[in-house]
């Protein structure tokens, strides 16, 4: 498959000042609003996590490559075995994703329980501390990892230019069915043509992608 070539318009990026302000008081104010909310159901995964696997921790921090190229910690439910990052050198050579990217449809690292929070996007929910402090958007690019980014050419390396997202069109579009090149494809439209009306309409996508999964794992 040919990429498409999506180049940023750096300079309007720049001068939406009025998006990025009305962004950016929304990310606070729903991100806060949902933590509150879904609190209980918080406190059931944690529940069900421990349950599954005592020995581990609750929640998973992965660093991950933020605007700019910034890196910041990331917050996730674990989904996976408490060494899952040490497994993961044993499995690069299953990857079933071209590109700079992971993906295992039967991942041996998955937990019964994190083999069910992530077909709901479960797992992400606790990304709504990362948008509350400002180092991620409710909607954005996918946050790369570092070794992602080490492989990235100038073209990809656009996916940094704005905040990453704990939902997006990547999400809402395929999500693990899509290449690496189809990701970043998507990436750049949303950049491109990101607005208030396209954030709500990714964020009502992604609602219904939650209930009815699509090609999560």
């Amino acid at each position: 498959m040919t990429q498409k070539k999506i180049h940023i318009d750096e300079k309007k990026l720049q001068h939406q000042y009025g998006y990025r302000f009305i962004k950016r008081l929304f990310d606070v104010v729903a991100s806060s609003v949902a933590v509150v909310i879904l609190s209980p159901v918080f406190l059931i995964i944690a529940i069900a996590i421990k349950v599954n696997d005592p020995a581990g921790p609750v929640f998973y921090t992965q660093t991950r490559v933020g605007k700019d190229g910034k890196s910041f910690k990331m917050f996730k439910f674990r989904s996976m075995v408490t060494n899952a990052d040490e497994l993961l050198e044993k499995l690069r050579d299953q990857n079933e994703v071209e590109g700079a990217m992971f993906k295992m449809k039967e991942d041996p690292r998955i937990t019964k329980v994190g083999k069910f929070i992530r077909k709901y996007s479960l797992d992400e929910l606790p990304q709504l501390l990362n948008v509350v402090g400002g180092s991620m958007s409710i909607v954005g690019p996918r946050p790369p990892l570092p070794y992602e980014v080490k492989e990235y050419t100038d073209y990809d390396r656009q996916r940094l230019m704005v905040k990453p997202g704990a939902t997006g069109m990547w999400q809402v579009g395929g999500r693990n069915a899509l290449s690496f090149d189809q990701m970043v494809e998507l990436d750049l439209t949303y950049i491109n043509e990101r607005s208030v009306w396209l954030d709500l309409k990714i964020m009502f996508e992604t609602v219904k992608v939650m209930i009815k999964p699509n090609a999560a794992y």
